[in-house]
């Protein structure tokens, strides 16, 4: 090719229908040749009869090959990514309420794939989890201070995804200074939280309006299972009588008494255990409740572990059901993606037959708004939040 040419990916007609239906990946099986890129490249993107589709992050390591990321015209410049992270905030103006931490972009739902930006407060964090936008990391870090002339730019790039991609797994900081813990506001309470170290990148942002939601609901003695740094269990705290958080890590447990305490939230005990091993105590010990919350972490990745994650959610749920007071309240939570809504649901009304409970299904929810959701791409909505109340 000659000096100067714009890298160019071909694609079959497979790929071209995908792109036009909304989805945004294009995969290994469905790219006939890529011409003069390497990894991490912008590439254009044509068919067999060179009709143009834009322009998309090129990956020579991940089976996601290309990442479409721009329209057809100039090839996209710092002026274009601007505007995307523009467009971004605007559309957090109009859905983000009473919190200082929220999602500033959300990668394939803000049209700037494999990026992920959070802001808590004075400080952002990034993740750049593909070849193309880690390419692009300066000019992610200086279009964020020049928006926002954040006190830090971190970035947690210690996501699993990115060995994929065959990039490091690194975290740090890229501009300014981080304390050890950062105060933030969320729904009228207040956490302090670990943005070099915490999981994700400091917090579940993506359960900020479930926290309120289940709040709404909840009443007398209260079990957190996998609180972390307890989100749930300080929004439900004023509003029950007691509440048990658990959770496998002392780090989060933790950080969730420290957060319980600059809360004046005295009702709340904070226990490090395997949520497994105690749900399966307390129902041993016949031990009731009467608002059960069930947070836990991905189960599954892949489709190849559905059967086993399928097995541990319908245990804990199991438990949860057994030890429900009727009219008690269950708030059950799955983020993993390949656990579609249909079998969490199926899992959920098998577990509350096996466990001889009436369940009745207030309100079936999704990830917070600042985590929108790309029509023609169903990878984009992962978060299942499911209030069920038990009857008589």
């Amino acid at each position: 090719m000659g000096k100067g040419t714009q890298p160019t990916a071909y694609i079959n007609p497979r790929a071209v229908t995908r792109l036009r239906q909304g989805h945004l990946w294009i995969y290994a099986a469905d790219v006939q040749r890529v011409d003069g890129a390497t990894g991490g490249d912008v590439v254009a993107l044509v068919d067999e009869r060179q009709h143009a589709y834009g322009y998309a992050f090129f990956s020579d390591s991940s089976q996601i090959t290309l990442r479409w990321c721009a329209p057809s015209g100039p090839p996209p410049d710092k002026a274009f990514w601007r505007a995307r992270l523009h467009a971004a905030a605007e559309y957090r103006r109009l859905v983000v309420e009473d919190t200082e931490a929220y999602r500033l972009v959300y990668s394939e739902g803000d049209l700037l794939p494999s990026l992920i930006i959070d802001r808590y407060g004075e400080h952002i964090v990034l993740q750049t989890l593909s070849q193309g936008s880690d390419r692009l990391k300066a000019t992610w870090t200086e279009l964020l201070q020049e928006l926002y002339s954040p006190a830090s730019i971190i970035e947690r790039n210690d996501a699993s995804v990115r060995k994929l991609e065959n990039l490091p797994q690194q975290s740090g900081i890229l501009s300014g200074s981080v304390p050890p813990e950062v105060t933030i506001h969320m729904n009228g309470v207040e956490f302090g939280l670990d943005l070099l170290a915490g999981q994700k990148t400091g917090a579940f942002l993506d359960q900020r309006e479930n926290y309120a939601a289940a709040a709404y609901y909840a009443w007398g003695r209260t079990l957190d299972a996998f609180t972390f740094a307890g989100g749930f269990a300080l929004h439900l705290a004023p509003l029950v009588e007691t509440v048990l958080a658990v959770d496998i890590s002392e780090d989060a447990c933790t950080l969730a008494r420290r957060n319980a305490e600059r809360n004046g939230c005295a009702n709340v005990e904070v226990k490090t255990a395997n949520v497994f091993d105690l749900l399966r105590t307390l129902d041993d010990a016949d031990e009731r409740f009467d608002t059960i919350v069930l947070d836990p972490p991905a189960f599954t990745k892949g489709k190849a572990s559905v059967e086993g994650a399928y097995r541990g959610y319908k245990e804990i749920n199991l438990r949860a059901l057994r030890m429900l007071n009727a009219g008690g309240t269950l708030i059950t939570c799955s983020c993993s993606y390949h656990m579609p809504e249909a079998l969490f649901l199926e899992m959920l009304a098998e577990a509350a037959s096996d466990a001889h409970c009436s369940l009745r299904l207030i309100e079936q929810r999704l990830q917070a708004r600042d985590h929108p959701i790309a029509l023609g791409m169903p990878e984009t909505k992962y978060l299942k939040c499911v209030i069920a109340q038990a009857l008589d």
